[in-house]
């Protein structure tokens, strides 16, 4: 499975589809900024808001498609100050509950890491919660763990956990 970049009418295009994945990874107990329940209409508007930023060149984001749905999706958000140009911070890397353990978490790590590097952007940072399935991933690709922020955000179940936060310089290409 290969990972396909966005533009906005893409995006809006899939914004159904893309709101499922979302639900289906809170609801698997991803803590990805949304509790439980997540409602449909709040996980379609957060996905067609983010069309701006796409639109704007501030967010890139990638979905991962099986047949007719979403199974996976990363994204690049970009700093807009000129002394933060050679960074991006990964977010919302999301792999649905039924595809997991099968490399597409890695797949749409290393598209993001590979498509950063190709834009210029030779470090990228992330946060996860803190012994999440998630650190594995970023352990084995590379990923250096910077620290541990306490009770940073709270688990899709409501509960406050830390964050680990994590740094990958990559090459340019």
């Amino acid at each position: 499975m290969t990972a396909v970049r966005l533009d906005p009418p893409q995006l809006l295009n899939h914004v159904e589809e893309l709101a499922d994945l979302l639900i289906a990874t809170v609801d698997g107990g991803a803590s990805v900024g949304f509790l439980r329940p997540l409602d449909g209409t709040e996980a379609v508007a957060w996905w067609r808001e983010r069309a701006q930023g796409v639109a704007a060149g501030r967010l890139a984001v990638w979905a991962a498609r099986d047949g007719g749905r979403v199974l996976g999706t990363v994204s690049l958000a970009f700093p807009d100050k000129p002394n933060s140009r050679h960074r991006a911070e990964l977010v919302k890397l999301m792999v649905h509950p039924c595809a997991r353990g099968k490399g597409l978490g890695r797949t749409l790590l290393t598209t993001a890491e590979e498509a950063a590097a190709a834009a210029g952007v030779t470090l990228l940072h992330l946060d996860t919660e803190t012994d999440s399935p998630a650190e594995h991933l970023y352990r084995t690709a590379g990923w250096t763990r910077a620290g541990v922020i306490p009770d940073y955000a709270a688990d899709p179940a409501g509960v406050l956990r830390p964050t680990t936060l994590y740094y990958k310089h990559v090459a340019l290409r």
